[in-house]
């Protein structure tokens, strides 16, 4: 019994046992058959990053759970993304190909040293300061050098780029550590954006020193968005690509998306006469996807985007108006005829490519206005090629209601045309607007009227276009109105269009007439006042970027300091108007007569003293026709000579084109010296006695390079300077006034002619020395004193 009951026990273990290891067994084989990337994947053990990375793209948009049905899909893509993170990382894969590993910790446990081998000291460091980060070729920093873009470029290809698409530029240096640990986060980045149709490229720092500081780089990694030629710096320290998504939304321009509700729909709708498509983004969701706020980016400039949300209560009548599904996007495209959409796309994540087709062939309205030259590039594209060529038929009108009724004509002709728009395309004008490109045209017209006619034409390049007038005006307004005449006259006119474009399309044809035309004017575009609102917004927006909070107390400290010194200089200014108002409010009281009748207020004499700052202004740039009248004096007679001055030029003084200065002899006797040399271009080098220069007066008229000169002492002639010299020199010859000559220099004992019966030699007093100046300044402008002609005025060099 004992045996027995033995062998029952040791069968019923080993069956305990054969059980455990079919368990396990099935559970490594499913654990291996699941956790295989490759085989999960699909791609060979040796397959290229490039092949993985294409293999993911293709299962990722397969098993994707918003667009695949199937109960497993999320588990599906789940394992997809965490097959395609292992393989993608390099250490992780050598540790799986080696190992067998796929946690991520463990692969670093498996990196930990063991102490009992020899490099323990080099593997101890290596731990705590992590060897991974250190390691170069595991982190795939050849990423950069792929994408990296010099300043040339920039400017050439991204900035352009940038008005339609964002740019998103990462800025990176070869020995910086922290763009190494950045690149697989920016290559996710890459692989989440890019086919939102966003580029890519980077910059490296140290080649490219000019573009780091015109963009604003702050520190290494920096991310740069480019976006209509203005530079948005993401300075989240962490490349998440939500936080990225995020960021670009934030910097899109104002309402690409315009929010459309049941109340909203109808004036959305017909909003089409600003000349583009409307189109409406359905979506079950509060803010729209990423990749439609790009697509409205691109086309804002010939489609207008609405965002309709089907979770909301407001927008049930859209909804069932047009039978959306509340739980896919859908996009609707609209044109003149908003009752229903020429365009729909339904599904669970419409793709950036096919929003991008299906709008590139519905952006136009059915006739649209060419209202700039991109216009007329895009609608009307030349084409040198006569089997080719593309005709362009045009209504011209004015921006009238009166000629809606034209318009609508020409719409349903165009509508209603047999001919391909890759052949034949109907638009039109505003002939007020594009005067000059219309009047390209009316040389040959027939009627010699342009309004409400039609012309076709073929635009063999950019400038040449080969045309012909209809020959019959398009439904005058108040025939439009008549519905008995609007069938005849509208069949008429389509009839002989279909004829004349059928003629035209032969290649054996040829249109009449050729012209050169101007580019169209851009009638979209922004105004000055509304130029420099943007571009202060762009400024008050860079600011804002680049402020921190340890700029913030500086700033306002500087912007405070500036507002208190212009309050103050306001407030002295203003206290100084207010004292002069009261001086001169004074002084007309003092100037009252006894009869009480007012005394005008005459102005003082202004009298200038002539320095170095002000030479240029009183002498060298003076007007044609004026002239300086100055006087020279020292510290000492300063006081006594002025007022006899002052009292001499009074009667002048009204006189515009007289200004009147001192000048200290002290100061300008380097000036003086070179001027009377100058004038008498006979004489030696000039030794001249500041003293006996006292009381001159010289009129200078800077226009035409001459002066008038007196002194108690100068013997003026009317016959030339030559007598000037010889009376100088007897002057300074003569024992009994040895100063009388001296002052102009004239040292020389050289008598040549007698002169003792022009003046007799007398003492002059400093009192006494302006007394002829009256006499003097009569003859001054009489035009009877002598003038000293100069070929240039000197420099003022005060001493």
């Amino acid at each position: 019994m004992k045996t027995k009951a033995i062998n029952n026990r040791h069968s019923k273990s080993l069956v305990y046992w054969i059980r455990l290891l079919v368990f396990f067994a099935s559970i490594c084989l499913s654990l291996s058959a699941s956790s295989d990337p490759y085989s999960i994947l699909g791609v060979h053990k040796r397959a290229s990053m490039q092949d993985i990375r294409r293999a993911y793209k293709q299962l990722a948009k397969e098993w994707h759970p918003d667009k695949s049905k199937h109960p497993e899909a999320e588990t599906r893509f789940v394992e997809i993304k965490q097959s395609y993170e292992l393989l993608s990382d390099s250490e992780r894969r050598r540790a799986f190909d080696q190992y067998g590993i796929t946690n991520e910790d463990a692969v670093l446990d498996h990196n930990r040293p063991e102490y009992n081998n020899y490099g323990r000291f080099k593997d101890t460091f290596e731990h705590f300061y992590g060897a991974h980060n250190f390691n170069y070729h595991d982190q795939d920093i050849s990423l950069y050098h792929r994408l990296s873009i010099t300043t040339k470029y920039y400017e050439t290809n991204i900035v352009p780029k940038s008005r339609h698409t964002p740019q998103i530029i990462m800025f990176y240096a070869d020995w910086c550590f922290a763009c190494m640990k950045a690149a697989n986060s920016f290559k996710k980045l890459i692989d989440t954006l890019e086919p939102y149709g966003i580029t890519f490229a980077t910059v490296n720092a140290g080649h490219e020193e000019q573009l780091v500081r015109k963009v604003g780089v702050h520190s290494l990694p920096c991310v740069i968005m480019v976006l209509n030629d203005h530079n948005y710096v993401y300075k989240d320290s962490v490349f998440n690509p939500q936080h990225v998504v995020d960021f670009i939304r934030q910097k899109m321009p104002y309402k690409l998306l315009t929010p459309v509700t049941d109340n909203t729909l109808d004036k959305f709708l017909n909003g089409w006469v600003d000349n583009r498509v409307r189109a409406l983004i359905l979506e079950p969701r509060m803010q729209p996807r990423l990749r439609y706020l790009i697509t409205a980016y691109y086309f804002r400039e010939r489609v207008v985007f609405g965002f309709v949300e089907l979770n909301s209560k407001e927008t049930a009548y859209i909804q069932a108006k047009f039978k959306a599904h509340p739980e896919l996007d859908t996009l609707l495209i609209f044109n003149e005829f908003p009752p229903q959409p020429i365009a729909t796309v339904t599904m669970s994540d419409i793709p950036s490519t096919t929003l991008n087709n299906i709008i590139s062939l519905n952006k136009y309205l059915i006739l649209p206005r060419l209202s700039s030259q991109d216009m007329l590039e895009s609608v009307c594209p030349a084409e040198w090629n006569r089997p080719r060529k593309k005709l362009c038929v045009v209504l011209v009108t004015e921006n009238t209601r009166l000629h809606d009724g034209a318009r609508t004509v020409m719409r349903k002709i165009a509508l209603e045309s047999l001919y391909n728009r890759e052949k034949v395309r109907f638009a039109y004008i505003y002939q007020e607007k594009q005067n000059d490109f219309i009047s390209a045209f009316s040389k040959h017209n027939q009627s010699k009227e342009t309004l409400l006619q039609i012309i076709i034409f073929w635009r063999r390049d950019t400038k040449h276009i080969r045309y012909e007038w209809v020959d019959q005006t398009i439904l005058e307004a108040e025939k439009v109105l008549e519905n008995d005449t609007h069938d005849q006259y509208f069949n008429n006119t389509k009839q002989k269009l279909d004829s004349i474009i059928h003629r035209l399309l032969r290649s054996t044809e040829a249109l009449s007439f050729e012209t050169e035309v101007k580019d169209l004017f851009d009638e979209n575009s922004e105004s000055s006042i509304m130029r420099m609102l943007n571009r202060i917004i762009l400024a008050l927006e860079y600011i804002s970027d680049n402020l921190g909070h340890e700029h913030i107390l500086p700033a306002i400290s500087v912007l405070g300091t500036v507002t208190f010194i212009l309050i103050i200089g306001y407030l002295m200014s203003y206290l100084l108007h207010l004292e002069e108002e009261d001086i001169q409010l004074n002084k007309s009281k003092r100037l009252e007569n006894s009869n009480g009748k007012r005394i005008s207020y005459i102005p003082e004499l202004r009298l200038h003293e002539l320095r170095a700052e002000k030479y240029n202004g009183l002498v060298r740039l003076l007007k044609p026709g004026c002239r300086t009248i100055v006087l020279l004096t020292d510290l000492q007679s300063r006081s006594k000579l002025i007022p006899s001055f002052h009292k001499a030029v009074w009667p002048y003084r009204k006189n515009k084109t007289l200004m009147f200065a001192h000048m200290l002899i002290e100061k300008g006797i380097g000036w003086y010296a070179e001027l009377l040399r100058l004038s008498l271009s006979e004489c030696r080098e000039m030794n001249i006695n500041p003293r006996n220069c006292i009381g001159t007066v010289v009129a200078l008229n800077g226009h035409r390079k001459y002066f008038c000169m007196y002194h108690a002492k100068h013997p003026e002639s009317n016959r030339g300077a030559k007598r000037m010299i010889k009376i100088t020199r007897h002057l300074s010859s003569m024992p009994t006034d040895p100063e009388a000559g001296a002052f102009l220099g004239m040292d020389s004992s050289d008598s040549e002619t007698s002169v003792s019966d022009v003046f007799e030699p007398r003492i002059l007093l400093e009192e006494n020395l302006l007394d002829g100046l009256p006499n003097w300044l009569d003859r001054l402008f009489e035009g009877t004193t002598h003038r000293y002609y100069i070929n240039y005025w000197p420099d003022f060099t005060s001493k």
